[in-house]
This record gives C-alpha cells, structure tokens and sequence, in this order.
C-alpha cells in the first residue's frame, strides 16, 4: 500500500532524511519512531504530497482523496461547533452532512456534536481530528503522534478507535515516541534516528534481538542502546 525507497530530503544544509526505505502492506498499522525532530512529520509531509523529496521513490498507492490525515496541530475552528467543523469538510468533500454526524457516532462524539471547540478537551479534541480525517473513508490514514499529551483512559479509547478504523479496512500510518503505544498498536515499526532508519521489523521481535527486555516490551529501552537517545523525554 505504501512503498519508500532510499528516499532523501534536506533544508538547505541540514539533511532530514538520508536513505529512507520501508513497505506498508494494506490493513497494516505501520509506526514510526523517533524523538522531535527526528525527521517523522517531514516523511508524512513527502507521502502526503505536502513537500517535494530531494531524491528516491515514495509512493503511496491510492489518490490523494483516498487519503486521511491528522497532524499535531488540529487546525480545527475553535467557534464553530463539532459538527460545524466536520460539515466545512463534508462540503469541501462534496459529501452529504449526514456523512459529519456519522463520523461524531463513530469517534464517540455524537452527544457533543453542538458543542464549540473551544469547549473541548484535549482528548475530544484529538477524536474530532480522527473523525475529520475519517470523514471520507480514506484507505489510507495518516496519524501524528494521535495520542500526544493525553491520560492513560483517553489513550486506551484512541487506540481502540484506531483498531477500528484498521478493522474497517484501513491502512494506518502513526508517528509516535510512545513505545507501549507502539508495541500495542503497531505490526510493524521503524526507528527513526537522525534521518535514519537504524532498526525496523515487528516491535516484539525487534525487541527480543536487542534482548533489552524479560517480560515488559520496551521498544524504549532498544532505541537508547542502539542511538543514546531517549525517547520519553
């Protein structure tokens, strides 16, 4: 579903990414690893055609409707209500409103569906930016650090809603340092250091070859010893 091949990109001097390769399959959760500045949002920014790669080959393999995305800054209007914000993008989409309530149902946020933005909390906040990237039903979604800055509860509902939306039939693609986020949701994993992929595979056995676990996955613990880099500061 999604295909990268020593893709490169730099900022004038700075190089972001340097030989950048990985393949998602359809219906994968796919996670992508390191701390900020890492070079994570500037790989979504090139798959979603938002920035031009310098070199190598990305290719994401359904159009650009068929395509979900949600960043760390929402940019959702704070004045308008739930299902205002949603119906802007059902209109953009050319879509039926009905199309904006169902999308609140499925993210939990029927019963808040006249409420303003500016009234909600970080965690309705993050589900009414899935639902706006769900809107459509998008084949492939893509999620930056979905589950930043919330608690454990509003995490635990995030992730089952990104189950969900797997379920349904959709490719994911997730930016996180949360490595128990990573081993709970993700088939597969990149970590992402300096530019670099320095270790990719499934996050259970990725773990097993750096051997830096007894019982606990800690995709954490690995990164550290292969880079000095903790990812939970």
């Amino acid at each position: 579903m999604i295909k990268v091949s020593n893709l490169e990109k730099s900022f004038g001097e700075h190089q972001v990414l340097r030989g950048i390769s990985f393949d998602i399959d359809e219906r994968e959760i796919f996670g992508l690893l390191g701390p900020s500045g890492s070079g994570k949002t500037t790989l979504i920014n090139i798959l979603t055609n938002q920035i031009e790669a310098d070199s190598g080959y990305a290719k994401v393999s359904v159009t650009p409707f068929e395509t979900g995305l949600m960043l760390d800054e929402d940019g959702l209007y704070p004045r308008l209500s739930c299902l205002d914000n949603l119906d802007v993008f059902a209109q953009i989409y050319s879509m039926p409103q009905e199309k904006s309530m169902e999308a609140l149902e499925l993210v939990g946020l029927g019963e808040a569906a006249k409420k303003p933005v500016s009234a909600l909390s970080k965690g309705m906040r993050q589900r009414l930016a899935i639902a706006r990237a769900i809107l459509h039903s998008p084949q492939v979604l893509f999620l930056d650090e979905p589950t930043s800055a919330l608690d454990p509860r509003t995490t635990k509902g995030i992730h089952a809603l990104i189950r969900q939306i797997r379920d349904a039939g959709a490719t994911i693609f997730l930016t996180t340092h949360n490595m128990e986020e990573a081993v709970e949701l993700c088939d597969k994993v990149a970590l992402l250091h300096q530019g670099q992929i320095v270790e990719q595979g499934n996050p259970l056995e990725i773990c097993e070859k750096h051997k830096s676990m007894r019982t606990i996955p800690d995709l954490g613990n690995v990164f550290m010893n292969m880079t000095g880099v903790n990812l939970d500061e």
